[in-house]
């Protein structure tokens, strides 16, 4: 102690106490720039993150998010990644928006849930699912599950036609039949409680908007019947009339369309 106040007291001993303290500082002084700068570069790091293309509505599935294109991969400042922000589309997959996403805005994962049971999550742009009642017969019922493929046939009782549509007088009315989809998704059965005993079987098929309209036509005016496909390596010929004339009397199927004035 003495030996410091003595120090102190000299002008050369205040010189090496003035110099201790500038180097001190100037320490402090590298090890706080030095800290700023790996703050700095911290937050100026680049990261990836999804962005909305434009608005997106509550609901949408993350499945047609991604097929769609309805996001951006974009380049950020890691400084300006929102909490829970999405990189990857494949964490999309599954998901469903639960609220409205706008233009511009990042994808996060207090913004989408899971999809769940419900039906229209796991739907896209023109997919609609339509259900059809349908006997044991030609249902498949007892061998058909939600996951198989079928193929779709109509059978309806033709009448002869004109060019113009209309029916020709005394034309009498015959039955035909035709595929009319092939390799469409099994949704369900009744709920999944479909056996071969049951009188009838309400079976949900995953179509095209187009092929809804055609299905409810054919199951509201015809006879419907579904075709089991293979689980994997299935194939399929043209599609062709199967009428009286085609399958006994052995003529082209083109020749009964157009002899009832249709075209082929």
């Amino acid at each position: 102690m003495q030996y410091a106040q003595k120090l102190i007291s000299t002008r050369r001993g205040s010189f090496y106490v003035a110099a201790g303290a500038a180097v001190l500082a100037g320490i402090a002084i590298l090890v706080y720039l030095n800290s700023y700068r790996h703050s700095l570069k911290s937050t100026a790091t680049p990261v990836t993150v999804l962005v909305a293309r434009q608005t997106i509505p509550k609901g949408t599935p993350g499945s047609l998010i991604a097929t769609k294109g309805l996001f951006t991969a974009t380049t950020i400042r890691e400084s300006q990644l929102r909490e829970g922000a999405l990189s990857d589309p494949e964490s999309l997959r599954g998901k469903v928006t639960t609220q409205e996403i706008y233009e511009g805005a990042q994808l996060t994962t207090s913004e989408f849930g899971a999809s769940g049971s419900s039906l229209a999550g796991t739907l896209t742009a023109a997919q609609r699912i339509v259900s059809v009642p349908l006997d044991s017969a030609h249902g498949v019922i007892g061998e058909l599950a939600a996951g198989d493929h079928v193929d779709v046939y109509a059978g309806f009782n033709v009448i002869p036609v004109r060019s113009d549509g209309t029916p020709i007088a005394g034309g009498q009315a015959r039955a035909m039949l035709r595929r009319i989809m092939q390799d469409i998704d099994v949704v369900s059965l009744d709920g999944g409680n479909g056996t071969a005993g049951s009188k009838q079987t309400n079976v949900s098929l995953q179509v095209s908007d187009r092929q809804a309209a055609e299905l409810a036509f054919a199951s509201d005016n015809g006879k419907i019947w579904l075709s089991l496909r293979p689980s994997t390596g299935a194939t399929s010929t043209a599609p062709g009339i199967v009428s009286v004339e085609t399958l006994l009397l052995g003529l082209p199927p083109v020749t009964v369309v157009r002899s009832f004035g249709g075209r082929q």
